[in-house]
């Protein structure tokens, strides 16, 4: 199929949105730079939020990196706006003191005080000091990191924009591109190991990358992209383009809509990388055990006269022999990132393309029905089934825009495209026996996903009396059109845990390609959500509903014909959060929150209602918690319950025949415990139940997949004693947790170590920087499931080791 259309109208389209918002905004900032104000010459641009006017001004004097000295006394029952774009210190100063009746006047250096304003002439007019509800950071512009620049101090919520982690009412934590480096990530897998909320639900040398957060599974083509689903590739998900990855814990179909998958344990959020005030030339090279090297650049530039026009591209290429025996993997990853960022108008485009093939590709073990018990878990480096071959290959291009109506209102939309392409040939292996016998029966599958998706919306602050308010209103629509080839012409081959036998993959000889209809589905869905602000912010209230509807085709695979399955139904999933903070430091928070998922489907044979669709299933979330941030190191702790229907075959039918009940305790702590020393990481205890099934068959039985204990704690230390050198350590730990509904196959618990170390140095004037980290430093060999009883193994011991300069 020629790609040049799927890449010409998407892009032709990106282009006339953004002109369009421009030829809507121009005018209007035009209009905006008639006023006089003062600084606007702007060599910074800020994300100042919204406060007391004492916090607002000692924010943007430690960002704008000058000394303001004030008394805080003087600045009671004051508040600002907060500032966002572009501005000189002094502009800076001007804007948030405008009406106040005060100014800050140099005194030397990067040094300023601030002077009451003399008092006015009888007759002249005077400004009151004007009360400003609280606002929040824009969708466009990164909160900054935390100390120990690990995790940011805030991350995006959807349609209520980016939020200060003590002041959102729910649980996210949003890792920054430094521990990406760092870590020497290649894609999500390799960087959510630092959740101890989240499990790989797939193996690493496996075709596609899937999460489990909370106990609930999370697809990777659920990942999001600024907010939008349906965008990032649909097998696995690179992170050299990222500059923040944010992983929200629990359902959030009100903040970000249904993603197409209906995962609902959590959503992962990626936000693009960027260029930055500095020009950017990054190049590096790298090895990966067993055989594996590879380049990535990374290059970043900004123009004109304020640097309005930024340019960030970045290009990773992998190939070599892999940790798995008998497995070769290729990788290329590119992606462009276009931006413009006015005094109200900002706007963006990016582009990413993936390739990747994998030979020897490693498939999923099934437990066969007979199996009571699970055999030890063989050498980590098995490839099973011992044959095959992955081709996989994602274009994707999104455009985005937001305006600033007025210091109060901001107006958004995006759009965006992707297209998915998968050609494999290689079979699920069925585990037989205690001995450790599987089989595997050889299958082609070719398979195309395109995605197109949209959103549009605004944010309003006001104040009603004494009340502050956030009125967000968001439109998204997500429209799926998935095909397939599915052949199976090959005997089944059989192989060993422990003495395997690897066949080679089949030829397909000259078979053509017949794509038949496989999935359609629309999403789309309205939101609308106030948070409302008390007693000096101390005290927040959110409260919204989005309504959300699901249209889906199924279709006869092997036909192309449609199936029995179709339905259009709509669903309102509230949200209700709190947040107390009794001081700025302190914060109490709870939520109530829906999710929502698409019915599942009945499977195609073995059952008496093949290929049936159910209603959209819901998922009920309470969580309450608190959160501490003790200057350079934070705490987080919270509570909470999930209930989700199951689907599963009960008396020769497939339906909706039960519900797991997830609950849990969560502890995480990020940022600097002593000076030089970093802390990344936390626990999760949780009770996986089953309940409601048919006729009880399965009630108080431990959920499939879910692990009483899971931690995870990572230290970094910059060793003062050899300035450059650091190293770090990490400790990864599952509890026991069950494969199968009657909780006969028990996967023991297991513990990996990482270790890992970096020196930063300089060659002539050029920073370079040396890494090296071992994955498994023990080699532990140890089984992994998934919710739907799924095995796998563990990824063995792994070296990685890179350089990179900065030109």
């Amino acid at each position: 199929m020629n790609p040049s259309p799927f890449i010409l109208r998407p892009v032709v389209a990106a282009m006339q949105a953004m002109l369009l918002c421009a030829s809507v905004a121009l005018p209007a900032q035009a209009a905006g730079n008639a006023m006089p104000e003062a600084g606007v010459a702007a060599n910074r641009s800020y994300d100042i939020p919204a406060g007391p006017l004492a916090e607002t001004l000692s924010r943007f004097a430690g960002a704008a990196g000058v000394t303001l000295a004030f008394d805080g006394g003087q600045l009671n029952g004051l508040h600002s706006a907060g500032l966002r774009g572009p501005y000189s210190v002094d502009g800076g100063f001007a804007r948030l003191l405008a009406g106040t009746g005060y100014e800050a006047l140099p005194t030397g250096g990067k040094r300023y005080s601030l002077r009451k304003l003399p008092a006015q002439l009888p007759g002249e007019s005077s400004l009151a000091p004007v009360t400003v509800t609280a606002r929040e950071d824009s969708g466009s512009e990164l909160p900054r990191a935390y100390a120990g620049g690990q995790v940011a101090k805030g991350g995006r919520l959807g349609l209520l924009g980016n939020t200060h982690f003590m002041e959102t009412p729910f649980n996210q934590t949003s890792y920054t591109a430094e521990v990406i480096e760092d870590q020497q990530a290649r894609s999500l897998s390799d960087l959510l190991v630092n959740e101890p909320s989240v499990r790989l639900a797939s193996a690493r040398s496996n075709i596609n990358e899937d999460f489990s957060i909370r106990g609930f599974t999370v697809a990777s083509g659920d990942v999001a992209l600024n907010g939008m689903y349906g965008l990032m590739p649909y097998y696995r998900v690179p992170v050299e383009m990222a500059e923040r990855v944010e992983v929200l814990k629990g359902p959030s179909s009100l903040l970000n809509g249904m993603p197409p998958s209906g995962n609902v344990g959590g959503a992962i959020n990626i936000v693009p990388k960027r260029a930055g005030e500095e020009a950017l030339t990054r190049l590096s090279a790298s090895y990966l055990s067993d055989s594996i090297f590879g380049v990535h650049a990374d290059i970043g530039r900004r123009f004109g006269e304020n640097k309005e026009f930024g340019v960030r591209f970045n290009g990773a290429y992998r190939s070599g022999d892999t940790t798995t025996d008998n497995q070769e993997q290729t990788d290329q990853v590119y992606s462009l990132g276009l931006d413009y960022r006015g005094e109200r108008l900002r706007a963006s485009l990016d582009l990413l393309y993936q390739n990747q093939r994998i030979d020897g590709a490693v498939r999923q073990f099934i437990a066969a029905g007979t199996l009571t018990a699970l055999p030890k878990a063989p050498e980590a480096s098995l490839a099973y089934p011992g044959f095959g071959y992955s081709k996989t290959q994602d274009k994707m291009i999104v455009a985005r825009a937001e305006y600033d109506l007025t210091d109060a209102i901001t107006i958004y939309a995006g759009l965006g495209t992707r297209r998915h392409e998968l050609n494999a040939l290689t079979g699920n292996p069925s585990l037989l026996n205690t001995a450790g016998d599987f089989s595997s029966s050889p299958a082609w599958q070719i398979y195309q996903v395109i995605n197109n998706a949209y959103e549009a919306g605004a944010d309003w602050r006001f104040a009603t009396g004494p009340v502050g308010h956030k009125v967000a209103v968001n439109a998204s629509r997500v429209v799926q059109d998935a095909k397939i080839d599915f052949d199976t012409f090959w005997a089944a081959r059989s192989s060993n845990l422990y003495n395997p036998t690897y066949s080679s993959t089949p030829d397909v000889g000259s078979a053509t390609i017949k794509l038949n209809n496989y999935n359609d589905t629309t999403l789309t869905s309205y939101a609308l959500a106030d948070t409302l602000s008390f007693l000096d912010d101390k005290v927040k209230l959110t409260l919204g509903a989005r309504h959300q509807n699901v249209e889906t085709q199924a279709y006869n695979f092997a036909t192309g014909d449609p199936s029995g399955g179709k339905y259009d139904e709509s669903r309102i999933t509230p949200v209700v959060g709190l947040v107390v903070q009794p001081r700025k430091n302190l914060s109490f928070y709870g939520n109530y929150i829906e999710g929502l998922s698409k019915g599942p489907v009945a499977p195609v044979a073995g059952v008496s209602n093949p290929g049936e669709i159910f209603p959209p299933i819901k998922t009920k979330q309470i969580e309450i918690g608190a959160k501490i941030d003790w200057g350079r190191l934070a705490t987080t702790f919270s509570l909470f319950q999930i209930e989700r229907p199951s689907a599963f075959v009960s008396g020769g039918t497939y339906g909706v025949n039960g519900e797991q009940r997830n609950r849990g305790a969560e502890f995480a702590v990020f940022g600097e415990l002593a000076r030089d020393v970093r802390l990344l990481g936390g626990l999760t205890l949780m009770q996986g139940k089953q309940t409601k099934t048919a006729d009880g068959t399965y009630d108080g039985k431990d959920a499939v997949a879910v692990a009483r204990l899971q931690t995870n704690l990572g230290i970094d230390w910059d060793n003062s004693l050899l300035p450059g050198l650091g190293l770090n350590a990490r400790v990864i730990h599952t509890g026991k947790q069950y494969a199968d509904q009657a909780n006969l196959l028990r996967l023991p618990s297991w513990t990996r170590l990482d270790v890992g170390a970096r020196y930063r140095t300089k060659l002539g004037d050029k920073p370079v920087t040396l890494r090296a980290n071992i994955e498994n430093l023990f080699d532990r060999n140890y089984w992994a499931s998934s919710n739907e009883g799924y095995l796998y193994l563990g990824a063995p011991r792994t070296l990685l080791i890179s350089g990179s300069v900065d030109f």
